[in-house]
C-alpha cells in the first residue's frame, strides 16, 4: 500500500494498477484517491468506467489505445470484472504493450494470484490488497478519527463502539459520524453515548441473545429478538443469523479442541481476532454436542416453515427457547 500511497503523493504513477480484498471501506478510499490524482475535474474524454462481469476487453482496449486530447494522459477504471478470477486472458496479453499515456486502473474483491492477469500487472505495474484489519488497527484507527475530532475516548469504550457496531470499516466510518454530531458539544465519548445514537449490528444482537441463552435467561433472550422485530428484520433472516453464530461457535470449539489458539482459528477462519476471541468464550459455555444440535434444529425449523408446519416468528422463538443447553 505504502508504494500507492507514494504514487499519489508524487504524481509518478505506473500504467496499471489493481487494488483487491475483501476491505470494502479501504479499497474504495484508495480508489479514489487514485482517480482524483490522476484525473483532472470532469474531463469525460480521458476517462472511462467500466463495471460488471459483462465487460468486453476489446472496449477496455479500444480507449486506452486513444491517444489523449488535451491531457497528459487517459484513465480507464474497471471495477468488478472477475477477470482475475477468469477471462481476462485478452488484458494479460495487452498490458506488456500498453500506451505510455493511459493508465489502467483494476479494482477487485478477489483475485486469482496464479492468473495471468495478476502476473501481467504485478510484472508493469503495482497490485496492493485491502484485507480485513486486525483488532488493534481498528482500535488505532478509530482513536485516530475521535482525535482530528478533538474528542477523547477511551480503549474499553472503542471495544464497546466495535463490538455493538461489527467490524466492517464502511459501516464503523457512518456510525462514527454520526456519534461525532452527537457528541458536538462534549470533549469525550462515552458507551452511554455510543448506546444512544449507534445502531447495533444484528450480529451483536444475535450474540447478545446466545450470550443469554448461556446464562439460561430466556427472557432476555426473547427480548432481544423483539428488538431485531422491532427494527424490521426478518424472522427468516434472523433464524438464518442464529445458525450461522451456532456454526461458527462449534467450528471454534471444535478447532481450539485440536489445539489450535484464537489467532490461529482466525486465520483458518478468515476471521478478526477478537471476534474469535469473543467466539471461543461463548463457546467454551456450551457442548460440541449442543452446538451441534442447536444448528440441526435452525434446519429443521427452517424446513418447517417451508413446509407450512410452524410461523417464521413462532419458529425463531422456539429456537431461541429450545436449541441450546447451558453446560
Amino acid at each position: 500500500m505504502q508504494q500507492l500511497i507514494n504514487d499519489i503523493k508524487s504524481g509518478e504513477f505506473k500504467k496499471v494498477y489493481l487494488l483487491y480484498g475483501e476491505e470494502d471501506y479501504l479499497r474504495k478510499q484508495y480508489k479514489d484517491k487514485l482517480r482524483a490524482a490522476l484525473t483532472t475535474g470532469e474531463d469525460d474524454m480521458n476517462y472511462a468506467y467500466f463495471e460488471g462481469k459483462d465487460i468486453q476487453a476489446g472496449q477496455v482496449i479500444d480507449f486506452a489505445e486513444t491517444m489523449p486530447f488535451l491531457a497528459e494522459r487517459r484513465v480507464v477504471f474497471v471495477e468488478n470484472s472477475g477477470w482475475f478470477k477468469s477471462g481476462g486472458d485478452a488484458m494479460a496479453e495487452y498490458i506488456p504493450t500498453q500506451c505510455d499515456t493511459t493508465v489502467i486502473c483494476f479494482v477487485e474483491t478477489e483475485v486469482d494470484k496464479r492468473s495471468k492477469l495478476f502476473k501481467a500487472v504485478t510484472e508493469k505495474g503495482y497490485a496492493t490488497e485491502f484485507a480485513k484489519q486486525n483488532e488493534e488497527t481498528l482500535f488505532k484507527w478509530i482513536a485516530g478519527k475521535c482525535k482530528a475530532e478533538g474528542k477523547q475516548i477511551r480503549r474499553e469504550d472503542i471495544s464497546y463502539f466495535i463490538e455493538k457496531t461489527g467490524p466492517e470499516m464502511d459501516n464503523m466510518a457512518r456510525e462514527m459520524e454520526k456519534l461525532f454530531c452527537y457528541c458536538l458539544e462534549k470533549d469525550s465519548i462515552t458507551s452511554a453515548d455510543i448506546d444512544d445514537i449507534c445502531t447495533t449490528k444484528i450480529e451483536s444482537h444475535i450474540f447478545a441473545m446466545i450470550d443469554a441463552i448461556a446464562e439460561n435467561k430466556q427472557r432476555v433472550a426473547l427480548d432481544k429478538y423483539y428488538e431485531l422485530l422491532a427494527n424490521k428484520e426478518a424472522p427468516m433472516y434472523i433464524l438464518y443469523m442464529i445458525g450461522r453464530h451456532c456454526s461458527n461457535l462449534l467450528m471454534t470449539k471444535e478447532l481450539r479442541l485440536k489445539g489450535l489458539d484464537n489467532r490461529a482459528i482466525a486465520e483458518r477462519t478468515k476471521q478478526k481476532d477478537f471476534v474469535v476471541r469473543k467466539q471461543a468464550n461463548q463457546a467454551s459455555r456450551f457442548k460440541a454436542e449442543d452446538l451441534r444440535a442447536a444448528v440441526e434444529t435452525c434446519v429443521k425449523a427452517e424446513t418447517d416453515v417451508k413446509t407450512g408446519l410452524m410461523s417464521d416468528r413462532l419458529a425463531v422463538e422456539t429456537v431461541i427457547l429450545t436449541a441450546l443447553k447451558h453446560e
